[in-house]
């Protein structure tokens, strides 16, 4: 049974309850959102946007602190994510993002001259979009064809 009003998917391992809120908030009005993805050779660009200013504010602050805690290294290992994040993260040194903030959104670049880590920036931009699109429908389908989770567990956490 999946619990849509608290979502405790959305919590990982050194998640704020701010992190959590705002996440939450971009799946509760996914409809809002607006999203482009533009394949580079060497990566992608993603326009998100939404007339709706808080959420915009949501938006805003998951998208930064996402790319704050890629360009850390720090995976939060959120129950729902994908492996393909997982991937990311492991190769954080091999990816570097430019943001812009929109008049309704946000822009983010974000581009590698490794082969593989481009195409999983790729890969991880249009679940992303699969998000925006249709929410948690997405995350659920996702995680019924991965085995029931959405991130890998490392060698100490196994199952």
């Amino acid at each position: 049974m999946h619990d849509e009003v608290n979502m405790p998917g959305l919590r990982g391992k050194d998640t704020t309850d701010n992190e959590v809120n705002d996440l939450k908030a971009l799946f509760v009005n996914h409809r809002l959102l607006a999203r482009r993805v533009e394949a580079l050779p060497n990566g992608i660009r993603t326009i998100t946007e939404t007339d709706d200013e808080s959420l915009r504010a949501a938006l805003v602050k998951h998208v930064s602190m996402m790319v704050t805690r890629i360009e850390d290294g720090r995976n939060p290992h959120v129950m729902i994510q994908s492996p393909t994040l997982d991937r990311l993260f492991a190769v954080n040194d091999k990816i570097s993002t430019e943001i812009e903030m929109t008049d309704r959104g946000i822009a983010v670049v974000q581009t590698s001259n490794d082969k593989a880590v481009v195409a999983a920036l790729q890969t991880h931009a249009v679940e992303v979009s699969d998000m925006a699109a249709r929410g948690m429908e997405a995350v659920h389908e996702r995680m019924r064809q991965s085995g029931g989770h959405g991130h890998e567990q490392g060698p100490k956490q196994g199952h």
